[in-house]
């Protein structure tokens, strides 16, 4: 049991497999803001160019996250944020679209 006692001090919050995985932490953290701004702008119905926007941004570095995640950590970190990003791209174009009211 001397295993359990020793802490982990390799690799990062979201690595299990004792690795650093910086571009993937990256995507993750992107991913969860584009998806966190996208869904709170999609409540108003003047923000909609701002929620779409980020809605279509935060899916597509959400998918390409998880394309090349390695980890179950890093996976559900970019469900959440995809799931955010979608329903706020969703909302946003119900609202207006990606160029409603420009021209």
């Amino acid at each position: 049991m001397a295993q359990a006692l020793r802490p982990n001090t390799a690799g990062s919050l979201f690595a299990t497999d004792g690795k650093r995985h910086p571009v993937q932490d990256t995507l993750l953290a992107v991913t969860l803001v584009l998806g966190v701004v996208s869904f709170v702008t999609a409540m108003f119905d003047g923000l909609h160019l701002l929620s779409s926007w980020t809605g279509l941004a935060g899916i597509v570095t959400g998918a390409y996250g998880l394309w090349i995640s390695e980890t179950t950590r890093e996976r559900f970190g970019l469900i959440l944020g995809l799931g955010a990003a979608g329903v706020g791209f969703f909302l946003g174009m119900a609202h207006g679209g990606l160029f409603g009211g420009l021209w």
